[in-house]
């Protein structure tokens, strides 16, 4: 069942670590999941786990982010990572992620790929037990979630250091920025910060900065170059909406009106990379607004019910795998498992 960590836990007399139990049962359950959320997700996770490839990753291999928002949707079903009946996948797809980093410390193939694998690694770090992830057999690429981390934050600081925007592009070495990258990546070392390893804290307020200085005072995040530019949003509203709320700056106009701009829209259809959107809006609004966030639960779980294929899959704009994983976690906070789903 969705929920057997925490059975379990109890059973054994065991709690949660006080970062989760602080938030106390009736935030970190909810007084009421929607009832196709289960169902959605439980065939969610069977179609991930059948389509999962041999190496532990889905699509490919140079694609680790997709792993990674894969490996997520597993961490947070509350099936237990290291004795569940997804124990496998979850392994298989650490792995997967760590022996594709790259020398330099980046996790191909793009920075988009580099936050979202780190994300997913800062949310396994702690719950994954290493001393059973690798294989006897596994001899030179054995590392430890911790050190392909480290080494991950620092390719992302060295990035950001020469970029005169204070954010990220697709490639490690490029001179420009966008919101959406920069989102993604931000948040991978916001969760990182969080899980206890160390991110400068000048790398997270440069990000910060720069995506302040796209907010306007609508709430309208531009892609890149400044307010106007990049066409409106949604998505990049909720993405800045949900770095200002983990990174700590909701006393910025920036976070009040783009968070405005998102609950003012709860009816609002994204017309392409609608999956992209539904994750973002699913936590800037749970951060931000828990009324708008049960509000567009509710109604996004209906919608999503109606189009899960008979297999369990989701289609998306970069392939069932990446549609299905996002599409779970946009329901997630149902359950509210991962670490970055707390209320900051």
């Amino acid at each position: 069942m969705i929920r057997s960590l925490t059975t379990l836990l109890a059973v054994i007399g065991l709690t949660l670590p006080n970062t989760l139990a602080a938030q106390g049962a009736s935030i970190r359950f909810g007084n009421e999941i929607p009832p196709e959320v289960d169902t959605i997700y439980e065939r969610g996770l069977a179609y991930l786990s059948a389509s999962q490839s041999d190496d532990g990753s889905w699509r490919s291999r140079s694609e680790h982010g997709i792993t990674g928002l894969c490996l997520m949707a597993f961490l947070a079903s509350g099936e237990d990572p290291n004795f569940g009946r997804y124990r496998l996948n979850v392994k298989r797809a650490v792995r997967s992620i760590i022996r594709g980093q790259e020398k330099t410390g980046f996790i191909p193939n793009s920075m988009y790929h580099h936050g979202f694998a780190m994300l997913a690694l800062a949310e396994a770090y702690g719950v994954v037990d290493e001393a059973t992830l690798w294989d006897a057999g596994d001899s030179e690429d054995r590392k430890t979630i911790v050190e392909t981390l480290e080494a991950a934050i620092k390719l992302a600081v060295e990035s950001q250091a020469n970029n005169r925007w204070g954010g990220w592009r697709y490639s490690p070495t490029s001179t420009d920025a966008d919101t959406s990258v920069t989102g993604s990546v931000l948040m991978g070392l916001l969760a990182c910060r969080n899980a206890g390893l160390e991110v400068p804290d000048e790398a997270i307020e440069n990000a910060l900065t720069y995506m302040q200085r796209n907010t306007s005072s609508s709430g309208f995040v531009a892609y890149s170059g400044g307010i106007g530019g990049g066409g409106e949003s949604m998505a990049r509203s909720s993405v800045a909406a949900l770095v200002y709320s983990v990174g700590h700056k909701r006393e910025w106009d920036e976070y009040e009106s783009a968070l405005e701009h998102i609950t003012n829209k709860l009816e609002h259809k994204e017309t392409s990379h609608t999956h992209y959107f539904y994750y973002y809006m699913a936590q800037a609004l749970y951060q931000g607004d828990p009324d708008a966030w049960e509000q567009w639960n509710r109604k996004t779980a209906r919608m999503l019910a109606d189009q899960q294929s008979s297999e369990g899959s989701f289609s998306g704009s970069y392939g069932e795998a990446y549609g299905t994983a996002m599409s779970l976690l946009a329901l997630a906070l149902n359950y509210r498992f991962l670490p970055i789903y707390e209320r900051f």
